[in-house]
């Protein structure tokens, strides 16, 4: 290739970038907003079971990262503004291990609360000292009892300004699902189940979580047998109307708790060695309906599809979207490096106009923030589009669940990271915290796959 053709090979693609960004910019469509600098040596950042790393209420919107030396960074803005005001707080987390995320959600009196730092040790929980601020107070318990073995915490907003926590007790193949409840008036937590999802000492549940508008608690998981990840298997159900304390089956039949293998609503058998991923995402429609989203091989192929499991007209249902031409394998131990991310899924609508959305990283894509669009449940076909043009590595969706909830604004953490198997650690420095902001219409969609 002569020089003059490498400096137009050069501006052609420098400006197609250019071009892309502002035709987004221009048409309000997708906006993305500098943070500041994260930890990248693993994707302890970007981590799909964050709940949350976005988190927002009537004014204002909040992060939480770490940065290069592991000290948790909290962040501010108003929901009207670009601009984050950011706090490093005297926290620090053990980033070198990718369980260790950190989790965030406000209260109904505008408390943020914070979780960190969590891969079968001790809980680790603070909260700010007064309401719309970054100034966390003192790290604290929350009950005092089963807090010495935390993995996975999870945090979740109720209709009246409550707060769900759920977390692992115990290690990976035997560990039990223990959930919290935070009265905001009193600020004081207490315990709903010290073992609703009881794995008898032989396994563990690996659940993703979603409260819906009616305050109906949805819950599934996959069992594990073992630390192996290949050992997941089956995908369970279980509901709760009554704040958490009672939980029942998508037939109104109530559960003896703490529910076992042999007592749990199974919504899809899935045999263990068929590359089912564990803690992904779910959603319900307008009308409360329950939707899981997942990635599994099917029976006969070597290649994990992307799955959505939902409930309609009284049974359960699957979809799979067969896109993908990449095969790989999820046997082993630890935080796995996978050419795919766990889908987050997000839903609206009712009846034949539920919209269904998935967001997702995947290597034939160039690892991009991507999305799959179904607009109408019933429809046979669906758009696969991208929100940036910038490889994420190994990054995997976590957004504002309460914008969304609130606003059907998605408001996506993204920041490109790189994972090695097993925990291991990249010799990386920081890369850029950013925040993509996208309201989806059918018009901004037919514009982003346009352009």
């Amino acid at each position: 290739m002569g020089l003059s053709t490498f400096y137009r090979v050069l501006w052609f693609h420098f400006y197609m970038i250019l071009s892309l960004n502002f035709c987004f910019s221009q048409n309000q469509q997708v906006q993305i907003m500098d943070v500041g600098d994260g930890w990248a040596k693993n994707t302890v950042n970007t981590a799909v079971f964050r709940k949350n790393s976005l988190v927002s209420d009537a004014k204002f919107q909040y992060i939480a990262y770490y940065n290069e030396k592991g000290k948790v960074v909290l962040g501010k803005r108003k929901l009207n503004k670009k601009s984050w005001q950011l706090q490093v707080t005297e926290y620090s987390g053990r980033a070198q291990d990718a369980h260790n995320i950190i989790s965030i959600m406000i209260d109904g009196e505008g408390y943020l609360h914070v979780c960190w730092d969590h891969h079968n040790g001790q809980l680790r929980y603070a909260r700010t000292k007064q309401p719309h601020t970054l100034d966390l107070g003192p790290e604290q318990s929350m009950i005092g009892k089963d807090e010495q073995y935390v993995t996975y915490p999870e945090f979740f907003k109720m209709p009246d300004g409550s707060l769900l926590f759920l977390y692992r007790d115990g290690g990976s193949g035997s560990g039990n699902l223990v959930m919290n409840s935070y009265d905001p008036t009193n600020k004081k937590w207490t315990r709903l189940h010290p073992n609703l999802i009881d794995g008898e000492g032989k396994r563990n549940a690996y659940w993703q979580a979603y409260v819906d508008t009616q305050g109906t608690i949805h819950l599934s998981w996959v069992w594990r047998e073992s630390p192996d990840v290949a050992s997941n298997h089956d995908m369970a159900y279980a509901c709760s109307k009554d704040g958490g304390l009672t939980w029942e089956s998508t037939a109104g039949v109530q559960y003896t708790l703490p529910i076992k293998e042999s007592t749990a609503e199974y919504a899809v058998r899935i045999p263990q060695n068929s590359e089912l991923i564990n803690q992904t995402s779910m959603a319900a429609d307008d009308d409360g309906h329950p939707f899981i989203a997942t990635y599994w091989r099917a029976e006969g192929s070597t290649i994990p599809q992307y799955k959505l499991i939902y409930y309609r007209k009284g049974a359960w249902q699957v979809r799979s979207f067969d896109f993908r031409k990449m095969s790989f394998s999820l046997s082993g131990h630890g935080t796995k490096e996978i050419p795919i991310a766990r889908p987050q899924l997000m839903v609206k609508g009712k009846g034949d106009k539920v919209a269904v959305m998935l967001l997702f990283r995947d290597k034939e894509r160039l690892s991009r923030a991507s999305v799959l669009n179904l607009n109408k449940l019933t429809d046979d076909d669906y758009q696969l589009f991208d929100l940036n043009d910038e490889s994420l590595g190994a990054w995997e969706p976590s957004y504002d669940t309460e914008m969304w909830r609130n606003k059907r604004r998605l408001s996506l953490f993204v920041q490109a990271t790189d994972q090695k198997d097993g925990e291991g650690l990249l010799e990386s420095g920081p890369s850029k915290v950013r925040v993509i902001e996208w309201t989806p219409t059918l018009k901004s969609i037919q514009n982003i796959i346009k352009h």
